[in-house]
């Protein structure tokens, strides 16, 4: 195994992709994306004593506070109800049932609600950042998110206001965070990045901007939920393209590369379905891509290293593609030094033997790689390339809400049947009331009615994700057994809109099948 700094073996790179992918929990990446936004890119630090940690006990100390200052009543004779309250309803927990259950942070219905959590409970693994990121391609997005996310709180007076207006959730969370006091010192900043896909970044601010059209019209615990399901969506789309862009881009020595990424998605339920071996096939080649994505962000990040740390993807990518002398001598140097790094702990004769032996079954392990930079992150992969295909696989599987009824991402508990992609009853309702949004010529948001086939082509174009095949050219020789999968995924399509009450029957003309929006406004 190449002996390689922490340093240099680093994988993440906020300019790639901000996340150290690993299995995380939506609602932390919320959490932590309010404190971002609330502090401008900042990750803000608790003014908590050492060892002193949130758990029910506290949060009961502080409603006893409350009541001792007049700003609640009826605590002291109700504590079992409270308590009852704080679980279900206005805390996120780890471990719940459990003898170490604890408070990992409130939840995610204010803005302010990050200033009550357990930081190691509530780790995001840099998530937030990548939303962060995302959201700042459009600042009067970022700044209308956040203006409906601190109704009901002024920061001046760290006081409650048009409390009538706010649900009694989130009103008794505001209660708690009256009590808590945070570092603004103690904080890391964020640097400006641009995402590296920005067209999916500006898809992402898009579809926030449509879901804050309904912020008056559901109810804020809904809102919520829809927000979470669109960041788990995001996220993995994003990071799904990214394996498959990735490698084109350092191929072709450049960021302006065609996205024509697409995936076919099972909604049929049925882990057996006409439509599943297609679908799986789909998510197959995207995991099967991780390895050339890991290289492709070696390559990337060992050739920004060579030119500054805040060196662009595009100046990296130009040098990949066509290196110079200097950089092939940069890069050899660097291997020359992992060969070193062999003999620098050889001390007896035994010891350097060894020592040689390993540096020559490295260098007889690289014989095959063609460039010098090729040699060097072979050495990256062969440290750190299981690692992050293991991470990767747990990142989309949480991300896409595997299994859950949100799921952009499904399997079976057997090897028999794998993941795939699908949209699951949640996501699907998401989905459509986004998309039974448009922009009128004025500027205004308003809702429409839409088709079936309409809507899954306002899937396939807007996300890539292919309901109906019928008219996509890679199926354009496909065979009986195809089109009617495609059929059966139509009416699999039907049978959720049906179940989530936007669908009714009134007529087998396909022109009159028609999801109509619930709500009806102009913004």
């Amino acid at each position: 195994m190449p002996i390689i700094d922490k340093e240099e073996k680093a994988f993440r790179d906020p300019y790639i992709f901000a996340s150290d992918v690993k299995a995380i929990t939506l609602d932390n990446v919320l959490v932590n994306l309010f404190m971002l936004m609330r502090n401008n890119g900042a990750r803000i630090k608790l003014m908590l004593k050492s060892g002193i940690f949130h758990d029910i006990k506290s949060l009961k100390k502080y409603f006893q506070i409350l009541e001792e200052n007049h700003d609640v009543i009826g605590y002291s004779d109700n504590p079992e109800a409270i308590e009852s309250w704080l679980r279900s309803s206005l805390v996120n927990m780890v471990f719940r049932g459990k003898a170490k259950e604890n408070v990992a942070s409130m939840r995610p219905l204010h803005l302010e609600s990050y200033r009550i959590r357990n930081q190691r409970h509530t780790r995001d693994y840099n998530s937030a950042d990548q939303l962060f990121i995302m959201l700042s391609q459009r600042p009067e997005v970022m700044k209308a998110l956040k203006n409906y996310l601190s109704i009901g709180w002024d920061n001046a007076s760290r006081r409650l206001v048009d409390s009538s207006t706010l649900d009694v959730d989130t009103a008794g969370i505001l209660h708690l965070i009256k009590l808590v006091d945070i570092d603004t010192k103690a904080s890391s900043s964020q640097i400006v990045i641009k995402p590296l896909l920005e067209k999916q970044a500006n898809l992402f601010c898009d579809d926030i901007m449509r879901l804050l059209a309904y912020q008056h019209s559901i109810p804020r615990s809904v809102f919520i939920d829809y927000l979470r399901i669109l960041v788990g969506f995001h996220l993995s789309l994003y990071f799904q393209k990214l394996i498959y862009l990735l490698p084109k881009m350092v191929k072709e020595g450049t960021v302006e590369v065609e996205d024509d990424w697409n995936q076919v998605v099972d909604l049929t339920d049925k882990l057996e379905s006409n439509i599943a071996p297609i679908a799986c096939s789909d998510m197959d080649k995207t995991l099967n891509g991780l390895i050339d994505y890991i290289r492709a962000s070696y390559s990337i990040r060992v050739m920004r290293r060579l030119e500054t740390p805040n060196a662009s993807v595009a100046k990296a990518l130009s040098m990949i593609k066509n290196p110079t002398v200097e950089i092939n001598a940069d890069i050899n140097a660097n291997l020359r030094a992992i060969y070193n790094k062999y003999y620098a702990n050889a001390k007896t004769a035994e010891e350097q033997q060894e020592a040689e032996q390993n540096v020559k079954d490295l260098q007889d392990y690289l014989q095959f790689e063609e460039t010098p930079l090729d040699k060097y992150v072979q050495c990256l992969m062969k440290v750190g390339a299981a690692y992050q295909l293991k991470f990767s696989r747990d990142f989309i599987d949480k991300a896409s809400m595997k299994n859950e009824a949100s799921a952009l991402i499904i399997d079976g508990r057997s090897r028999k049947h794998t993941r795939r992609g699908a949209i699951g009853s949640k996501l699907l309702e998401v989905l459509v009331q986004l998309l039974v949004l448009e922009q009128t010529p004025s500027g205004e948001i308003g809702s429409r009615p839409l088709s079936i086939r309409q809507l899954a082509k306002e899937i396939r174009d807007r996300y890539g994700l292919i309901i109906d095949g019928t008219d996509e050219p890679r199926f354009k020789d496909a065979d009986i057994k195809t089109h009617l999968a495609f059929k059966e995924n139509m009416n699999a399509l039907k049978n959720k809109l049906r179940q989530i009450g936007f669908y009714t029957d009134l007529s087998d003309a396909s022109s009159l099948q028609k999801i109509r929006p619930r709500y009806k406004f102009n913004h």
